[in-house]
C-alpha cells in the first residue's frame, strides 16, 4: 500500500482508550504534529492511561502521561475525516459513529497487549510490539510528514 496524504482530522478508537488508541494518537502526533487534528476514544473509557503504554511511548520521547480516556459519546458533534478502529468491538461502534456523518473508517487490528501474561519484561515487550505495529501501519498509510526543512 503506498502512502497517501493524511486526513486533516483523524480519530483512533479502541475498547478503553487506555492503550492502543492513545498510543496511535501519540504516534500520529509524533509524525504530523499540529498539521492534523488527532483524537482518540474508547467504548468504555478507563479511569487513566495504562502505565506500560506511557512507558513505551516515552521511549520515543513522547509524553502520554496526561492522556485522559474518553468515549465515543463524549465526541458528540465532532466530525473527523477518518476514524481508525484498533479492536473488533471499536470497529463496530466506529461504523455506527461514522454512518450518519459520512465519515470514512478503517479497521487496523492490533492485539491487546494487556492480555499478555508473564514477567514485566515480557509484558512490556507486548506493548512495544503493539506500538511498533501501529507505527508501521501509520508509515505505510500516511508516510512521513513533509516539512519545509527538507
Amino acid at each position: 500500500m503506498s502512502a497517501v496524504l493524511p486526513p486533516t482530522s483523524i480519530l483512533f478508537a479502541c475498547n478503553l482508550n487506555r492503550v492502543r488508541s492513545p498510543m496511535a494518537a501519540a504516534l500520529m502526533r509524533r509524525r504530523f504534529g499540529d498539521s492534523v487534528r488527532i483524537d482518540s476514544c474508547g467504548l468504555r473509557p478507563a479511569d487513566s492511561v495504562d502505565p506500560f503504554a506511557v512507558a513505551v511511548i516515552d521511549e520515543l520521547g513522547v509524553d502520554l502521561s496526561g492522556h485522559e480516556p474518553k468515549s465515543f459519546d463524549s465526541l458528540d458533534g465532532q466530525v473527523f475525516d477518518l476514524v481508525v478502529s484498533l479492536s473488533p468491538e471499536a470497529h463496530d461502534r466506529a461504523g455506527e459513529f461514522c454512518r450518519d456523518r459520512r465519515i470514512r473508517f478503517e479497521y487496523w487490528p492490533v492485539s491487546d497487549p494487556t492480555l499478555v501474561e508473564g514477567t514485566r519484561d515480557q509484558r512490556i515487550e507486548a506493548y512495544r510490539l503493539a506500538r511498533d505495529g501501529i507505527d508501521r501501519r501509520l508509515a505505510e498509510r500516511f508516510g512521513q510528514a513533509r516539512t519545509f526543512r527538507g
